[in-house]
């Protein structure tokens, strides 16, 4: 009678190939299509002093732009369509020594509509190749590497003069939106240590006399505790912050697992509240648009604007 064979695969064999597919998949989804996915996230909060009309906010970050990157230029391009009342950018604009092209073509549409801007450190030195896995240590430390100098003047020129945005950079800023005065308050990268919060109440005073209703708002990159605690101290009526990337590679469901500060991960993303001795402010992070040529991924976390709402409070 015939003998027949048969090869047993182990079961460990088995689930060792169906971690690998899942893997390679989610690789893939990765890095091939969610960071094309941009996606405006819509929220609102009541944030403003009663009687205060709605401020309709485009909270731009982390474009980490380089100049091939047309689809991300054609999408911030098209954010104009919005028509927000303010622009608010919280930095990381450059990600390659000739990213301002990209960002000349990304935000030429946006000319004429109220913004103002802070760095991050990514507008100032160019990125470099970093090991992902370092960053579950903790935030990121500064590279024993030189890193390249960016032409920060040129992209603050642009900003400045020809869309007409003002610097935040540990100063203070007074503007016209929709009709009325709007006070802006703000920190260069606090990741790197370039925040000047004792140089804040200065540059405030310095503005004058404040209107009674008139709206407050603080702007960072890094939304690190202490730069949100001196903010809500300061009078800010919402705070809005940037650098976190949302985390940039999610757990589903779960969320982020690293937010590169030392924000509390469940805040990395998104609006919240942030509280502070005896003060509750809306805190709206933005997880990015972009992302490092050296780390070109993102999972469960979709690269984003916010268009924010601000009402007035009951």
């Amino acid at each position: 009678m015939p003998v027949t064979s048969r090869t047993t695969v182990h079961p460990a064999l088995i689930a060792l190939g169906a971690v690998g597919a899942v893997g390679a998949a989610a690789a893939v989804w990765g890095f091939g299509i969610e960071r094309y996915l941009f996606t405006v996230r819509e929220v609102s909060a009541s944030a403003l002093p009663t009687g205060s009309a709605p401020i309709r906010i485009l909270h731009l970050s982390d474009a980490h732009m380089a100049p091939w990157q047309h689809r991300k230029q054609d999408w911030l391009a098209s954010l104009a369509q919005l028509q927000p009342d303010l622009i608010v950018n919280t930095g990381d604009n450059l990600g390659h020594r000739d990213g301002l092209a990209g960002i000349r073509r990304a935000f030429d549409p946006l000319a004429g509509i109220p913004g103002v801007f802070v760095h991050g450190s990514n507008d100032v030195n160019a990125p470099s190749p970093r090991n992902p896995f370092l960053y579950f240590t903790g935030p990121s430390k500064k590279s024993n590497t030189p890193s390249p100098r960016l032409d920060t003047d040129a992209m603050d020129r642009y900003f400045a003069d020809e869309l007409g945005w003002v610097g935040l950079n540990n100063t203070a800023a007074r503007i016209d939106v929709n009709g009325g005065a709007v006070d802006l308050f703000g920190v260069n990268d606090a990741h790197r240590d370039w925040d000047d919060l004792d140089a804040l109440p200065a540059a405030i005073d310095s503005l004058g006399p404040r209107e009674p209703g008139t709206p407050v708002l603080g702007v960072t990159h890094a939304p690190y505790q202490r730069v949100l605690n001196s903010f809500v101290d300061l009078g800010a009526d919402a705070i809005l912050g940037g650098h976190t990337h949302g985390g940039q590679v999610c757990l589903p469901g779960y969320g982020a697992l690293v937010a590169n500060c030392d924000i509390p991960l469940k805040q990395a993303k998104g609006l919240s509240t942030w509280a502070h001795g005896g003060r509750s402010v809306p805190l709206n992070v933005s997880a990015g648009c972009g992302h490092s040529i050296y780390a070109p991924v993102r999972f469960a976390c979709r690269p984003e604007a916010t268009l924010l709402t601000l009402t007035a409070r009951d």
